[in-house]
């Protein structure tokens, strides 16, 4: 060992060693960031383990030395990972420690809790730590100082590291230069520019999926139409030994559900869609705190960047499709809509709540009949989502079920099975495609075979076994391509056909409405094309329903729901401000109430509004009519009343009363004889005149009496 040796120079502090210290185990920490840093940075790992030399320089015996590099490859912003920090930690606790080596600060721990849990239990026990720099105690206030400062600058060099990598990532991404990771369908050349996949059948695989969505409305469906198809979806391998292979995987519900939501396939760069939530963060769960963001919240987005599979337009009424499909999660796990019953509720068991996604029961009361839904009231013991009456949903569905029954629909049907008949030629080509591939690949491994010398029977054995591998996969892929040809073809509908399907549809209506069907056929009648029916109350006054058809598409419309309370209609705002304003052009009750009428306002109750609602209106709000307006009061708009003529005469209101029932006043003087006694009686000095003349005068009394 040269004399330049690193584990021969004399380590500061080292005078602070005891008798007692090395009574105790010498640790020494290894530890670096990656594995990268691991497989190419070989010094520094040369550098830790030679500390193992600087403990027995300090007087250690090697037996006592302990090297714990548990910890290679894994970084020190934690300590959840690291078995071999907690190792230390555990013996320093237990006292078995006189010294702690590691060969920088940083190696032992780039957080502050860490650092300084350490540190409290070396002061404890009285460990000794020592870095390339130097030896300290932490017993010192001096060397614990100095640790403290050095754990500080340790944790803020990595946020300073992070700060730059981010920031340089983020100038890369507000450049639309940052290269992200491509979804499978995409692929960057040499030169950096983004291509579709060349392979016909990864590109047409993706464009069915697009289709289909479009056509059946759920991820779920996409998913079961591929399965049923037994068409596999497209994967690129990320990792593992078949990385960048695109393997050909079974159809699953979060497989379809990423080709949907990733923008890249509508030529976006979007980055950000995943950020991370600290109070998520599972402790040895790496992959754990990334929560899904909402687009407003994504940290960047440009389009078209790639070419897409679909225009930007196309994605946001997808991501819309499937938000409003989130609703139904609940309503697959739910019982079945049971055997049809002999009640008038015909959309008994068909019924979900758009709130919760639950099925909503029917309650009967009296000659009504409700669809109620109170499952989060009954397990989580939340507010019960609500009820709906009855009568008005089914209504609104029995239309929309009778629409699509009409002749115009006979078109629909035929343009229907068109798209059917298009449907069995896409999934031929993509048959002819797979079978393509399968023959390439069975034609690959032949020739492989055939090219490789005999003698070199390891080599050959195993080509063979491909071979035969690629064979076997041939085969059934043409069994099951002859299988599929074997299926029925798309029916195409006869005269005959038609006719038939013209005359129900006629007939149908009448006899729905006549009485002749009894509720039980009704439901039978229903429940062949409705598949179920999502309620989603708005307002007080409105619910949307989402009837959804057995073959995958839906329908939505908007249904008026009676209220018993006028704060509880919709227009309410709207009603009182109309009431107000023909109030103060001077219109009555039953003017207001009939003009509100026309103008499409309705009661809690009623399609009509009542004269009654627009004098509680009024009332509850001060808003009296003109001759109402003169209780309490001496004059109104220039007019005396009773109260006031008596003020100025002096007299009694009685005798005012009394005085006008003897000697009715011409209409010049007097406004109105409305019912209930009111006057309003001009104030005209010469009216006034003429009724001091008639008061009595006798001494000793009250004029007017």
């Amino acid at each position: 060992m040269s004399a330049s040796d690193p584990s021969l120079v004399p380590l500061p502090g080292a005078q602070k060693v005891t008798p007692r210290h090395r009574q105790g185990l010498a640790c020494v920490y290894v530890r670096q960031s990656c594995l990268k840093q691991v497989e190419n940075n070989r010094e520094s790992q040369i550098n830790q383990y030679r500390l193992a030399e600087k403990a027995q320089a300090l007087g250690w015996p090697p037996e006592q030395v302990r090297v714990i590099d548990s910890d290679l490859g894994l970084s020190a912003q934690s300590s959840d990972d690291r078995s071999g920090f907690k190792e230390l930690v555990a013996e320093v606790s237990l006292g078995h420690v006189g010294l702690v080596l590691g060969y920088e600060v940083s190696r032992l721990a780039r957080n502050n809790s860490d650092w300084y849990h350490l540190l409290d239990l070396a002061a404890v026990f009285g460990t000794l730590i020592a870095d390339s720099d130097g030896l300290y105690d932490p017993r010192s206030y001096n060397d614990r100082l100095l640790l403290g400062l050095k754990g500080t600058m340790s944790e803020a060099e990595l946020h300073l590291l992070r700060q730059r990598l981010d920031a340089g990532r983020l100038t890369q991404v507000q450049r639309n230069a940052y290269r992200q990771q491509l979804p499978t369908g995409l692929e960057r050349r040499l030169d950096g520019t983004v291509v579709k996949d060349p392979d016909d059948q990864v590109r047409h695989t993706l464009e069915l999926v697009f289709e289909k969505f479009e056509e059946l409305g759920t991820a779920h469906a996409v998913m079961r139409y591929l399965r049923q198809a037994e068409i596999r979806l497209p994967r690129r391998q990320r990792c593992g030994p078949q990385r960048g292979e695109v393997l050909w995987k079974v159809a699953a519900d979060w497989a379809v559900r990423d080709i949907l939501r990733n923008p890249a396939y509508a030529g976006a760069f979007a980055y950000g869609r995943r950020q991370l939530e600290p109070s998520r963060l599972q402790p040895g769960f790496r992959a754990t705190g990334r929560l899904a963001r909402p687009e407003e919240e994504w940290l960047h987005l440009a389009q078209g960047i790639y070419p897409a599979y679909l225009s930007w337009e196309q994605f946001e009424a997808n991501q819309e499709r499937l938000r409003a499909n989130s609703t139904l999660s609940w309503a697959a796990t739910q019982e079945g809509a049971g055997p049809v019953r002999e009640g008038a509720a015909l959309l008994q068991g068909l019924v979900f709540c758009g709130a919760c996604g639950r099925r909503m029961r029917t309650v009967y009361r009296g000659a009504t009949y409700r669809y109620a839904c109170e499952a989060l009231a009954k397990e989580r013991d939340l507010p019960r989502c609500g009820s709906l009456l009855g009568p008005a949903l089914d209504e609104r569905v029995a239309e929309a079920f009778l629409a699509v029954l009409q002749p115009a629909q006979l078109s629909a049907l035929e343009a229907l099975l068109a798209d059917q008949q298009q449907e069995r030629e896409r999934l031929s080509r993509h048959w002819e495609e797979r079978l393509k591939r399968e023959r390439y690949e069975a034609g690959l491994a032949e020739r492989q075979y055939r090219a490789v010398d005999p003698e070199n029977r390891l080599v050959a054995a195993e080509l063979e076994r491909r071979w035969e591998e690629t064979l076997r996969r041939l085969q059934a892929t043409q069994q099951e391509y002859e299988r599929f040809r074997r299926t029925l073809e798309v029916p195409q509908l006869s005269e005959e056909q038609k006719q038939l399907f013209a005359e129900i549809s006629t007939r149908l209506p009448g006899l729905w409405e006549s009485g002749e069907l009894s509720p039980p056929q009704k439901k039978e009648l229903l429940r062949s094309l409705v598949d179920r029916v999502v309620a989603r109350r708005w307002d007080s006054g409105t619910v949307e329903l989402r009837i959804l058809w057995v073959s995958g598409h839906y329908t939505e419309t908007v249904v008026r729901h009676s209220v018993t309370r006028l704060v509880d209609v919709a227009d309410y705002d709207r009603l009182v401000l109309r009431v107000e304003a023909l109030w103060r052009e001077g219109l009555t009750d039953e003017a207001i109430a009939a003009r509100l009428t026309e103008e499409g306002l309705r009661s809690a109750r009623s399609r009509r509004i009542p004269a009654q609602t627009i004098q509680q209106l009024r009332l509850e709000r001060g808003w009296y009519q003109r001759l109402h307006r003169s209780r309490g009061a001496d004059e109104v708009e220039g007019y005396l009343t009773v109260r006031g003529l008596a003020v100025r005469l002096g007299v009694r209101r009685g005798w005012v009363y009394r005085w006008l029932a003897r000697n009715p006043l011409q209409e010049r003087w007097v406004l109105g004889h409305p019912k209930g006694g009111l006057y309003l009686i001009r104030a005209d000095e010469e009216l006034l005149a003429q009724l001091r003349r008639c008061l009595p005068g006798k001494p000793g009394r009250p004029k007017g009496h």
